[in-house]
């Protein structure tokens, strides 16, 4: 006997809607289509998704009605509404969300919504960390240099094997020497700078530089022909003492017999004037400088030509390159005193520490790096020397070779034989106002 209720007949049989008097549930069963008046939107519902299970039911089923209809799509007869789903996913973009009116928020034909807004740029932090990332940058490149700077400086000199040293005074003194060190050579390039090609290496130059603490800065010149008395000393490389005999001879062989140690303690024993750092260069690292800042522009004063030096000079303002310099500060032979050679060095360093100290040397690293690296591969210090020492002697001698300063020779007072004597008088006053950081008011005539 059947629980469910009688069922009623409509027209035309329609039971939609109403109960089975069967037992069982009743099959599958199509439901008619409904036309919507037109111009009236449909709104979804929930019973969409129940269209469009049976939708794709009866697709499934060739032939059915209602299929073939939907099948014509939105080209069909005019005026239809299937009712069904169009197969856009509520939510999705293009499509109207769930429990929205086709055409966006506003309705049929409203304007989209409006896009969101970009945050507005944050310049000072950008600037901020462009700031950040350029000081960082800039110091790993001087720490970096700075490394790669000092690890090619060659300490060499041992200011501690020096005996009976004088007290010292204000400011920092510099003994500069150029050397006629044929090192690292090779014979073409020994032919072509006109150096010869004698065994171990004696002083070329040398100059006293006295950086003041408080004064100007002052520059002397010591010819390679001064007179001086050898003291006693201690051998740099035997240890062995030897005592003063009163031998007296030229100022560059205290070099050649005991080398830089033996130098510097007969400065120091001739005038009474402590030196406190050792710097040294050779021919072949003295003509790199000058190639790689691209050549120094000189004013020769007057025609003069040396064999010997290899120079051939006309009167006039030219550009000297690394080959031309060398004989430039060498030439003493067409002089005919060692005085006019050395006042050649001091004009010739001047103009030499203005080009490399121009921005169009310090600010190109395709020019500076060469030019550090043709300096520092070639120069010998003594082990107590850091690079901000060798920056402070460079920067003073520029100083003092533009007119920031005092230039000049060791006061001379006469001669025995070809070696200059001293002015011993005024030797002393001028050792005298560099210890004390006085203006220098001696003059070298």
């Amino acid at each position: 006997m059947s629980d469910w209720p009688d069922a009623r007949n409509g027209n035309n049989g329609d039971r939609h809607g109403y109960g089975s008097g069967n037992a069982q549930p009743e099959g599958a069963r199509v439901m008619r289509h409904v036309q919507r008046p037109d111009g009236v939107p449909r709104q979804p519902s929930y019973d969409d998704n129940v269209y469009d299970d049976l939708y794709r039911d009866q697709r499934a089923q060739p032939g059915q009605q209602h299929g073939q209809q939907h099948a014509q799509g939105p080209g069909g007869p005019e005026g239809y509404d299937s009712g069904y789903n169009t197969g856009q996913v509520y939510g999705s973009p293009g499509g109207p969300r769930r429990g929205q009116a086709p055409g966006g928020p506003q309705g049929p034909g409203g304007p989209p919504a409006p896009p969101r807004p970009k945050p507005p740029v944050n310049w000072k932090k950008r600037i901020t960390w462009g700031l950040v990332t350029f000081l960082a940058l800039l110091i790993v490149v001087s720490v970096s240099t700075y490394f790669w700077a000092d690890s090619k400086l060659k300490r060499e000199v041992d200011l501690s094997k020096v005996i009976e040293r004088p007290a010292g005074g204000k400011g920092t003194n510099y003994l500069i020497v150029g050397s006629d060190s044929r090192a690292g050579m090779s014979d073409e390039e020994k032919k072509k700078l006109h150096t010869g090609s004698a065994e171990g290496k004696r002083t070329d130059s040398m100059m006293i530089l006295h950086v003041a603490d408080d004064g100007g800065n002052t520059m002397v010149s010591l010819p390679r022909d001064s007179n001086v008395t050898i003291p006693s000393f201690k051998g740099a490389e035997s240890g062995k003492l030897y005592p003063a005999t009163g031998r007296q001879t030229k100022l560059n062989a205290a070099y050649a017999e005991d080398g830089p140690e033996l130098l510097v303690r007969t400065v120091e024993a001739n005038t009474g004037l402590r030196i406190d750092h050792y710097a040294e260069i050779g021919f072949g690292g003295f003509a790199k400088i000058v190639d790689s800042v691209g050549g120094v522009e000189m004013n020769i004063p007057k025609d003069f030509k040396d064999k010997w030096s290899g120079a051939d000079f006309k009167k006039g303002k030219q550009k000297l390159s690394g080959q031309e310099a060398l004989a430039f500060v060498r030439t003493r032979h067409a002089f005919g005193s060692d005085l006019e050679r050395t006042k050649n060095q001091q004009k010739f360093l001047s103009a030499l520490a203005h080009q490399v100290a121009t921005p169009g040397t310090v600010m190109n690293p395709f020019k500076l790096y060469p030019t550090m690296g043709a300096g520092l591969d070639t120069l010998i210090v003594d082990k107590d020397m850091g690079l901000f020492d060798v920056a402070s002697m460079f920067w003073a001698m520029k100083g003092v070779t533009g007119g920031d300063g005092k230039s000049m020779n060791m006061p001379i007072s006469g001669s025995v034989g070809s070696n200059l004597v001293w002015d011993k008088a005024k030797v002393k006053q001028l050792v005298e106002q560099l210890n004390n950081d006085e203006t220098v008011t001696v003059s070298d005539n």
